[in-house]
């Protein structure tokens, strides 16, 4: 209807349509119109008063059957439009496109999103469950916009923890079978800290296993990591499946240690990195970004080494238009710091290399710890939400099956978990509160998933969708729930263009309570307008779920 309506209004204006398409607004009122046409950049030009090019815009509007009414506004053209034939047009289209509506093929880009980073031998935290789903619903909605996606995942399989684990488990836990379960990995790491913490003298013994791992001297130790490297990382796969992410390419940093050493060297060669006290540095500080230690006065490779490696691997081998980091908050210097060493290279030109980061999750309590000394763990944290939603869907539903049950509460606790990570801003830091989260009440996943369920339930009860609907006696609520399935599309194409996936999920929020006023207040099946209530109903049910998707969110028909 926008294009309609700039079509309309290119000729009076004496403007091309994709001018008009940019100037057209939206009143935040919809008292002052569905659309309004600023003529200020046209009075600039025509040196006249915009008053008086709104009133002889507005003049030649009065006879298009598309407006309903038109009223010149203080050097605004507000146009109201044909409402029957505006609501008939949305729906028609929705209609038509169904789990395409809102997408668009108006991105030719090609992006590289790295995402999620979780260490082998470590916990997989809640931490990792933001910049997961973040990264997931990036990548979804830039894929929906029409880009190709390359989903990356970066790890860290070497290092001290690692030394860490290994030495806990040829001491202390040898005669236990290796196993592929995150819970399990994760406990022989929380008893190595908690042993180093009562002796020092251990902290040598480990040293000496960081060492052979990074020189591979010995054999067993080397395929001892080898193998437990391989089931941390397999560990992960139910973790991914119930996130609903995937990826096409997996880095580590033992791959990169090489790589980043020669970089760092080539740097100090071409006087672009320097010396200080043996160690091989980045001196940024004229930039206001501190110094930048690439490699210890040992020799040994720093993370901002094997950054930079990754980097260059990742521009080497996938020609992107894009490369995008999720990472937490507390590497934004490092980011910084990187990315102004790829630019000072000749690597970052036009800053296709860049990062987006996410605040921290807290819990009401205050900052996320348990056990592990560190963060709540991924399979314990989802247990207790998963537990509690049950029992939440138990007292709606007592009778409920076994398997109906633990599918529905997963889908529910994934509701949760995702929307209140992504509804917010992303730098802004989540306290994730398990009851609100959980409620099916307020702004939250179950109640977004409970919605969709409702607007399910109603089509259950239809006999058929009828193609042919009558349009006469539009309700307010009407109007507005298909005014809001129409933004749609324009909503995609700001969460795309700004990175906020927190914009879509606000949309649907909001859309799902417009629809549930609509439910209260008008009977759907057996009302004079039935028919044409059960293809909003439909409709809606479409952009929900649409909406939902890129979230990562999966819908379900019953709660």
């Amino acid at each position: 209807m926008k294009e309609i309506i700039a079509q309309i209004l290119a000729k009076p204006a004496k403007l091309p349509k994709s001018k008009v398409m940019e100037i057209l607004e939206v009143p935040k009122d919809s008292k002052l119109g569905d659309y309004a046409f600023p003529c200020f950049p046209l009075a600039k030009e025509q040196k006249r008063n915009p008053a008086e090019i709104a009133s002889e815009i507005a003049d030649n509007l009065k006879n298009v059957l598309e407006i309903e009414k038109v009223m010149p506004v203080g050097g605004y053209v507000n146009i109201f439009l044909n409402r029957n034939l505006f609501v008939g047009k949305t729906l028609e289209i929705i209609q038509k496109e169904k789990d395409k509506y809102g997408s668009s093929k108006t991105s030719k880009e090609k992006i590289m999103i790295e995402f999620s980073q979780p260490n082998t031998h470590k916990a997989f935290h809640v931490g990792h469950i933001r910049g997961t789903s973040m990264g997931e619903s990036l990548a979804r909605i830039s894929e929906f916009f029409g880009a190709k996606v390359i989903r990356a995942n970066y790890s860290g399989d070497t290092g001290m923890h690692i030394a860490k684990w290994i030495w806990a488990y040829q001491k202390y836990h040898k005669n236990e079978k290796l196993k592929d379960e995150e819970f399990w990995i994760a406990s022989i790491y929380v008893d190595a800290i908690k042993r180093l913490s009562e002796n020092e003298d251990f902290q040598k013994e480990v040293d000496e296993i960081n060492r052979k791992i990074e020189t591979r001297e010995d054999k067993k130790i080397n395929q001892l990591w080898k193998k437990t490297k391989k089931l941390s990382i397999k560990s992960w796969d139910k973790i991914y499946r119930e996130l609903g992410t995937h990826f096409d390419v997996h880095y580590f940093e033992s791959e990169l240690e090489q790589e980043g050493k020669k970089i760092a060297e080539q740097l100090l060669k071409k006087g672009i990195a320097k010396k200080s006290e043996d160690a091989v540095i980045m001196d940024l500080k004229e930039f206001d970004l501190g110094v930048w230690v690439l490699l210890r006065k040992d020799g040994t490779v720093l993370y901002s080494a094997k950054d930079l490696a990754l980097a260059e691997r990742k521009t080497r081998e996938f020609k992107s238009d894009k490369y995008l980091v999720i990472v937490g908050d507390e590497q934004r210097l490092h980011f910084q710091q990187l990315l102004k060493t790829l630019e000072i290279m000749g690597l970052n030109k036009n800053r296709k290399y860049d990062f987006l980061t996410y605040g921290m999750v807290r819990l009401p309590t205050g900052k996320m710890s348990s056990r592990t000394g560190e963060n709540i763990l991924y399979s314990e944290f989802m247990n207790e939400i998963t537990d509690y939603a049950k029992e939440e869907i138990k007292k709606r539903s007592p009778d409920i099956p076994s398997g109906d049950l633990a599918k529905r509460s997963l889908a529910i606790s994934i509701s949760a978990m995702k929307y209140s990570m992504l509804k917010q801003d992303s730098n802004k830091v989540i306290i994730f509160d398990k009851q609100e989260a959980l409620s099916f009440e307020g702004n939250t996943g179950p109640y977004l998933l409970y919605t969709y369920a409702r607007a399910q339930s109603i089509l259950r009860k239809a006999k058929q969708i009828s193609k042919k609907y009558p349009i006469h006696n539009l309700t307010d609520l009407e109007k507005a729930l298909v005014f809001q399935l129409r933004d749609f599309p324009d909503v995609v194409s700001r969460a795309y263009e700004n990175l906020s996936p927190n914009l879509i999920a606000n949309y649907a929020y909001q859309l799902a309570q417009t629809f549930n006023e609509f439910y209260h207040a008008n009977q759907v099946i057996g009302s004079e307008n039935e028919k044409f209530r059960l293809v909003l109903v439909d409709s809606f049910s479409h952009v929900l779920k649409n909406a939902l998707h890129l979230l990562g969110i999966q819908v379900i028909d019953k709660m």
